[in-house]
């Protein structure tokens, strides 16, 4: 594929301006943004005017956009209820998808996606950034090599001790579907189960607490308002694999906890070392009769006043995704993945309002 991509951007908000749309835009040599959508139009016609290509169009309603046969591909970057409604549309109309992480606010949105992208041969992938850091790389190609063993136990943080989002929908439940299990807690287990490269959950045990009362607490966006905010505060999730690993999730927006911020962090134990993602990477082991931690060196550069070339996940993140549609090649998160993440977050929420276990082959 010699020409340029042409990629259309449906939600102009937060995350378009903050992640997709300047990666993109790293790459103009090889794709331009020609068709803006959101439900604002002045949100629209501004990332029209900052990113767009020469005679960007602007919109209001996705579907129009959609008609456009010169658009290759689209970015799909709204509210989660969303997310499954606006990714099968497109790809029926011919184009290929990125959906921003969660894949969708139900887990059988999520399946109806991943049919959708087989039936129409396009290529789907969601937005699950964290897979693309150093930190990420290196310890995969460790595991791949075999120097974990066989991974029966991890830990997968997204532990804020102040940080709920008070802006948009995040403290929607109808748009969002959930507090930070759904928000920053998919990251997490996202990349846990990618590095396990284990698909296959048997049964879940869940929690979840809205324990924070004062909303001037210290949050690093400010109050929020405490009729808005009835989504968890923190929720935790125990999970059994069907090969026996288990997994222990923890996500939180507020946490009453002396630890930093931990997130996109886990913990990997193996039958013959273990690793961690958390302050860089570290490689634990026995050597020669002792116990060993290696922490490699991930910054690039080493020399005075150069820093190296080192892309940000975000823009990895988009040069990996240019490169699948361009070779025809899968992306590095395949829809059936993600998919299997969105089952085992329903699952959570299932069990934390049950207060049963939740098995999925029942």
């Amino acid at each position: 594929m010699d020409s340029k991509l042409r990629i259309g951007i449906i939600g102009c908000g937060g995350i378009a301006n903050g992640k997709h749309m300047p990666s993109l835009k790293v790459f103009d040599k090889e794709v331009e943004m020609v068709a803006f959508c959101d439900i604002i139009e002045e949100r629209a016609q501004k990332a029209a005017t900052e990113y767009g290509a020469e005679g960007a169009k602007v919109y209001t309603d996705y579907k129009k956009l959609l008609e456009d046969k010169t658009i290759d591909v689209v970015h799909v970057l709204t509210p989660n209820r969303s997310h499954a409604e606006i990714s099968i549309d497109a790809l029926e109309a011919g184009k290929h998808v990125m959906c921003e992480k969660p894949m969708a606010k139900t887990a059988a949105d999520a399946r109806r996606m991943v049919e959708a992208a087989k039936k129409s041969g396009k290529k789907l992938t969601i937005g699950y950034q964290h897979r693309h850091k150093a930190e990420s790389t290196y310890v995969k190609n460790v595991i791949d090599r075999g120097d974990l063993g066989h991974i029966y136990y991890a830990k997968a943080f997204a532990v804020r001790r102040r940080g709920t989002p008070n802006w948009g929908v995040f403290l929607n439940e109808y748009e969002q579907g959930g507090g930070p299990l759904i928000d920053i807690g998919t990251h997490s287990l996202d990349l846990t189960l990618y590095l396990m490269n284990n698909y296959k959950p048997k049964m879940v045990v869940g929690t979840k607490y809205k324990m924070i009362t004062n909303p001037d607490c210290a949050n690093p966006w400010g109050p929020w308002d405490e009729k808005e905010h009835t989504l968890e505060d923190a929720a935790f999730g125990f999970i059994v694999m069907e090969n026996g690993a288990t997994i222990n999730l923890e996500a939180t927006w507020a946490l009453n906890t002396c630890e930093p911020i931990q997130e996109g962090s886990v913990a990997l134990h193996g039958d013959k070392a273990g690793a961690q993602i958390k302050n860089g990477v570290t490689i634990n082991k026995d050597e020669f009769g002792r116990l060993v931690d290696i922490k490699p060196e991930l910054k690039a550069g080493g020399v005075a006043f150069y820093d190296g070339v080192q892309m940000t996940p975000p823009v990895t993140e988009a040069r990996r995704w240019i490169d699948a549609i361009k070779n025809n090649t899968d992306p590095v998160v395949l829809p059936e993945q993600a998919c299997v993440v969105s089952e085992i977050l329903e699952a959570i929420y299932e069990s934390a309002k049950t207060g049963k276990p939740y098995y999925f082959n029942d």
